[in-house]
């Protein structure tokens, strides 16, 4: 059989392979994209980012959960949410997306082939079609062939009282009591989900914090939250076994001898890469026990000319980094110069309430030794955070007490993963905290957060040491002057 010849063959179509693909053909590469036919836009797409996120925003508008600070905690725009409400925002949002990633791909000349793919050889892919075998001979490879969901084999999972995150969107109906096993990002973006539905959700996580690379305070923030919701939380509790009736009830057996019953279980123990079934020996590779593949700065593994983005090389496994780290493999593969910045990378967490970060936390910071001031705002204290009924969220920023340099931005609340990039645009350019006291933002918005939180922070620097006495400080005519004009708060929000 003849090999058919391309410049670049990208195995998966996510995020990582769509932008990896679209790169390469823009610099009029010949370009072939494979991927199981209904797994167009990959798990992104089709079973993880965009149908969550979709659900998600159904929950939130279906069970008035904006609206409860004005009309009342019982409010609801519809009193019986049921699954086919959630599933036909779903299905719509879906199908849109599939069309649009169909069209770019078509619309920049890439082949895009169904099938699953192995490879032969470093160069050489073999790709299983309904139409039989084909095998393509690539001068450079793109492996983003994403992850699915971990599971245990001692479980068994009937996609009705026990499923994963991807059997999650097609549940023939919605829980009254739901476990969730596993408090990562998914675990708890399902879980935050569910109990603005009023499900009383239990959490079971065997790490006695959660998301620990998110900033501690905003994670205390969420629990909080997540509480007065209705979740409960048992930290540091290893489940032993799973037992389903197979008709309504679910019992998870935890280590320590307690029993958690539910009518639905979410198994969201971290996920599982695809690499397995790629043959990676044939190109010389090998993956670790969880099949992430390790690469170099420029997306490179250990075969010069394959490349590896997304999920498969492990955090932050996002759709964002992965799309721009398809973006990178491309150039570096030919010669494009870019800029890669791993660490002005926005991560987005779609919990009720949402957060988003970047750049360092307290904690990273404080371990490093490196000395930090903050500044917060609250949203009840912004006009923006009354008007919609958030009066949970909130900004906090850290920056270098000397040189004002902003070291990070963390936020939770509404809005959050959209006024995280005006802190990452300030961040990428290398401004000061002081740029945020000298912009005017419209008013009022989530943005003027920056403002408040700035002046806070600056304020706390304009401040004599506690305890001493101004008279005493303003005796000391040798001491050096203070940073002049820090603050000039103006008003409630920056006195």
């Amino acid at each position: 059989m003849e090999a058919v010849r391309y410049d670049l063959i990208v195995i998966g179509s996510g995020p990582a392979g769509q932008k990896s693909a679209v790169a390469a053909a823009k610099l009029g590469k010949r370009v072939v994209v494979i991927d199981r036919g209904h797994m167009v836009g990959g798990v992104c797409v089709q079973t993880g980012t965009i149908p969550s996120k979709t659900l998600r925003e159904a929950i939130v508008y279906l069970s008035g959960l904006r609206q409860r600070a004005f009309y009342g905690q019982n409010y609801a725009v519809k009193d019986q949410i049921t699954v086919a409400d959630l599933a036909t925002r779903v299905t719509q949002v879906v199908r849109r997306e599939t069309e649009v990633i169909r069209a770019q791909l078509k619309r920049n000349r890439i082949e895009l082939l169904a099938g699953t793919a192995h490879f032969v050889d470093p160069h050489t892919v073999l790709v299983e079609t309904d139409h039989g075998p084909m095998t393509l001979r690539g001068d450079f490879v793109l492996i983003g062939c994403g992850t699915r969901p971990a599971r245990d084999p001692n479980i068994a999972f009937d996609g009705k009282l026990i499923f994963d995150s991807d059997q999650f969107c097609s549940l023939e109906r919605l829980p009254r009591e739901m476990i969730v096993v596993g408090a990562g990002v998914i675990g708890l973006e399902y879980a935050s989900m569910y109990t603005a539905l009023g499900t009383e959700v239990t959490i079971i996580d065997q790490r006695p914090t959660l998301l620990e690379f998110v900033d501690r305070e905003v994670t205390d923030a969420l629990c909080y939250h997540m509480r007065r919701s209705g979740a409960t939380f048992r930290l540091g509790e290893k489940v032993a076994s799973i037992e389903g009736d197979g008709q309504d009830t679910v019992t998870a057996v935890l280590e320590s001898g307690k029993k958690v019953r539910g009518d639905a279980l979410l198994y969201a123990v971290g996920r599982q890469t695809n690499a397995d079934l790629l043959h990676l020996e044939a190109a010389g590779l090998t993956a670790d026990g969880r099949g992430r593949i390790t690469v170099d700065e420029h997306l490179r593994t250990a075969v010069p000319h394959i490349y590896a983005a997304g999920d498969i090389i492990g955090f932050p496994s996002l759709a964002a980094s992965s799309a721009e780290q398809g973006r990178l493999a491309s150039c570096h593969m030919f010669g494009l110069p870019s800029r890669h910045s791993p660490e002005l990378f926005p991560y987005g967490i779609y919990t009720v309430p949402e957060i988003s970060m970047l750049g360092k936390t307290e904690q990273q910071l404080t371990d490093a030794k490196v000395p930090y001031e903050f500044g917060i705002a609250k949203y009840e204290e912004l006009a923006r955070g009354q008007i919609v009924g958030d009066q949970t969220g909130m900004l906090k920023l850290l920056f270098d007490p000397e040189t004002l340099k902003v070291l990070g931005v963390h936020a939770i609340g509404e809005q959050a993963t959209e006024i995280i990039h005006i802190g990452q645009a300030v961040m990428s350019l290398g401004a000061t905290i002081e740029y945020f006291r000298d912009t005017v933002f419209n008013y009022p918005t989530f943005a003027e957060a920056y403002k408040v939180a700035a002046l806070d922070g600056l304020n706390k620097l304009s401040r004599p040491p506690r305890g001493v006495p101004k008279s005493a400080a303003d005796a000391d005519a040798s001491a050096p002057a203070a940073k002049p004009a820090l603050v000039l708060a103006t008003g409630p929000q920056g006195s």
